[in-house]
């Protein structure tokens, strides 16, 4: 079964990995300074917090932008559960708005429908890759004091209009699971521009310790003291994860341009089948293909799927509505909420994506598709 994602390692990230067990750290160490250094550096930002999950990374953001039972914070439904459940495990409201049927990505106009005196942030997320029109999310937040979340878990190595996914919102979260653009196994990280939200990332994923005498409420207890002055998780990403993540980074560019490369074949190759549509990207964007996310007719959908698994094609869906899953069901949320992204949904099938997919492996995937869709 050829998969649909899959990660790409070589002799350099064991490398890396087998130093980092030799040093004297396996956690809190210098490789933990040095992938942070790296991958701000790729989002143009000052700051970058490593954490130990995609998932980890959303519940630091919100926990920074300082999330609250009674806060609403504004997301698409487009997107894996951890987007919205992150910050309802904050206690905030989730308000799921409509995407743009083009690019799955957030609808602005929809997200400026519903924003409310009790809106606190705008999450978005870049679909496949793509990144998510933060200009117009921009103008909506800056006009009524919010905060711009961006949940870049399918973009590291995208860009918009020049500018790297990292440096467009106020807060972005990554992932680095396996199958995404690059990996540290289990991991993420959030990044930030704002030096007073980086130290609240800092402080909330490490329990909340502070150890600065100067910020101590009881300074003079001993060289050994270290205090809570509000609560945090331990979401420490250790050094051995963040050296296979530095190594990574460096063929960052190559993983993205291959990337590219089989997208444009699938194009090519796809693009004339009756009733599917191919993804696409704005103007401006220069996406970090993590997902491949063919739409089919809907009504054959899942007769598609079941053929491309039987020829062998590892095919995914992504994503069931987060607000189908029964947790938010129970507390209220019905389907039809949102039609666009449902109807994306129905349609959604992911080809195989990742960077070591060969081009007989490409052409093996396009052959299957155009058996399955054919019928």
């Amino acid at each position: 079964m050829l998969p649909y994602g899959r990660q790409s390692i070589d002799a350099s990230d064991i490398a890396a990995v087998t130093d980092a067990l030799n040093s004297d750290w396996l956690t809190t160490g210098p490789e933990v300074e040095r992938f942070e250094t790296a991958v701000a550096a790729r989002a143009g930002v000052d700051h970058a917090v490593s954490v130990t999950s995609g998932t980890a990374a959303l519940h630091v953001a919100y926990a920074a932008a300082g999330i609250e039972p009674g806060d609403e914070v504004i997301t698409t439904p487009l997107t894996f559960v951890a987007t919205a459940a992150t910050a309802a495990l904050l206690g905030a409201k989730i308000v799921f708005a409509d995407v743009d049927p083009a690019t799955g990505n957030l609808d602005p106009s929809a997200v400026a429908a519903a924003v409310t005196e009790r809106t606190r942030v705008v999450a978005g997320v870049d679909y496949a890759g793509v990144p998510v029109d933060a200009p117009a999310l921009r103008g909506i937040t800056s006009r009524h004091d919010l905060l711009l979340l961006e949940d870049a878990a399918h973009s590291i190595g995208s860009t918009l209009d020049g500018a790297p996914v990292g440096s467009l919102a106020d807060l972005t979260t990554y992932s680095f699971f396996p199958t995404k653009n690059l990996t540290t196994t289990e991991g993420g990280a959030v990044v930030t521009a704002d030096a007073e939200l980086a130290a609240r990332a800092v402080s909330f994923k490490n329990h909340g310790l502070v150890r600065d005498r100067a910020m101590q409420r009881y300074p003079d207890e001993g060289p050994w003291h270290q205090e809570v002055h509000a609560f945090g998780l331990n979401y420490r990403l250790p050094d051995v994860l963040c050296a296979l993540g530095t190594s990574q980074l460096e063929r960052l560019d190559q993983f993205v341009a291959r990337r590219a490369e089989i997208k444009a074949a699938y194009d090519e190759a796809l693009g004339d089948l009756e009733g599917v549509d191919i993804p696409v990207a704005p103007q401006g964007a220069a996406p970090a293909w993590h997902l491949y996310p063919l739409r089919v007719p809907a009504e054959r959908r899942r007769s598609i799927f079941d053929s491309l698994r039987e020829q062998g094609i590892g095919v995914q869906v992504n994503y069931i509505p987060a607000y189908w899953h029964p947790v938010f069901e129970d507390l209220g949320y019905q389907r039809g909420m949102c039609p666009v992204a449902e109807e994306y949904y129905r349609r959604e099938i992911s080809l195989p994506m990742f960077p070591a997919l060969t081009d007989s492996d490409v052409e093996r995937v396009i052959e299957a598709t155009r058996v399955a869709v054919a019928g």
